[in-house]
């Protein structure tokens, strides 16, 4: 369940965009009181996310539209299976489907990319985390997306958790000292995570007492070299160019936690159609 507080705002940004002075093709082709049955239909097989939105921007432009759903976020949908089915004011309808629809469609893309990853690496210890490389404005739904599909959430921004980067680093005058101011200014609440491209870097985040340690870019024997280093002394990530062919053998090297930006940056829109009956 999505709080509405959170995506009325977002739905009426978008629906501010697509129409701004009204839908000019329906406004004049359909009479105000006409009623029409619907249906949200998939057009392949993937798993469903964002239902509570897709329900919501209907809702928002005719709170008397009936929305019956088939089907809850993360379950699987086959290729050609009714999703819901939609009764109501037809305007209401034709002016919603566009917003709802690329709703749905991205967020239940993202739910079903993260499920292939997810069973790429059954029977493993390693969880699926995202990334902040989501799009503008929608990074809550997305991360929301990542669990309906099965994965994890990584922070949800730079707000709430520590992670010192490559530049960071360098800016701070290296990982002891980055660790160390992190210790001395956040809250003790607060965990640490290290990002690390080297053997080195790895000992020098161990030195420092890294809550977390990504290793970044690592080749297959560096990530099994480093597991055996941390030997379970901090939370070990595994991160950069994962992919479905590749993300078995790192989970197999022992990470705890593989994070993969192609969940959310560059993921495919789930195909469904909305059919006036």
């Amino acid at each position: 369940m999505i709080d509405s507080l959170y995506i009325d705002d977002l739905i009426m940004s978008s629906l501010k965009e697509d129409m701004p002075l009204g839908d000019i093709t329906t406004d004049n082709l359909i009479d105000a009181d006409a009623k029409s049955h619907a249906l949200l239909i998939a057009k392949e097989e993937g798993i469903l996310a964002g239902l509570d939105v897709a329900e919501r921007v209907f809702k928002l432009l005719d709170s008397s539209i009936k929305f019956t759903r088939n089907f809850n976020d993360g379950d699987f949908v086959s290729k050609g299976e009714v999703i819901a089915e939609i009764e109501g004011n037809s305007r209401a309808m034709l002016k919603a489907e566009r917003t709802s629809l690329n709703l749905l469609q991205r967020l239940s893309g993202i739910a079903t990319k993260t499920n292939q990853f997810c069973k790429k690496i059954e029977g493993l210890n390693a969880s699926i985390v995202d990334t902040r490389k989501t799009t503008p404005g929608l990074r809550f739904l997305e991360k929301y997306a990542v669990r309906a599909g099965g994965g994890q959430n990584h922070r949800f921004c730079l707000s709430d958790g520590v992670l010192i980067k490559d530049n960071h680093i360098k800016a701070a005058g290296g990982i002891k000292k980055a660790v160390e101011l992190a210790r001395k200014n956040v809250p003790h609440t607060i965990k640490i995570e290290v990002e690390t491209e080297t053997m080195e870097q790895v000992q020098e985040a161990l030195d420092a007492k890294a809550d977390i340690i990504m290793l970044h870019n690592m080749t297959l024997d560096m990530m099994r070299d480093a597991v055996k280093l941390i030997n379970k002394r901090a939370i070990v990530e595994a991160s950069g160019n994962v992919n479905l062919d590749t993300v078995y053998d790192i989970a197999a090297t022992g990470v705890d936690i593989i994070s993969v930006g192609a969940l959310t940056h560059s993921v495919k829109a789930f195909d469904i159609s909305l059919k006036f009956l």
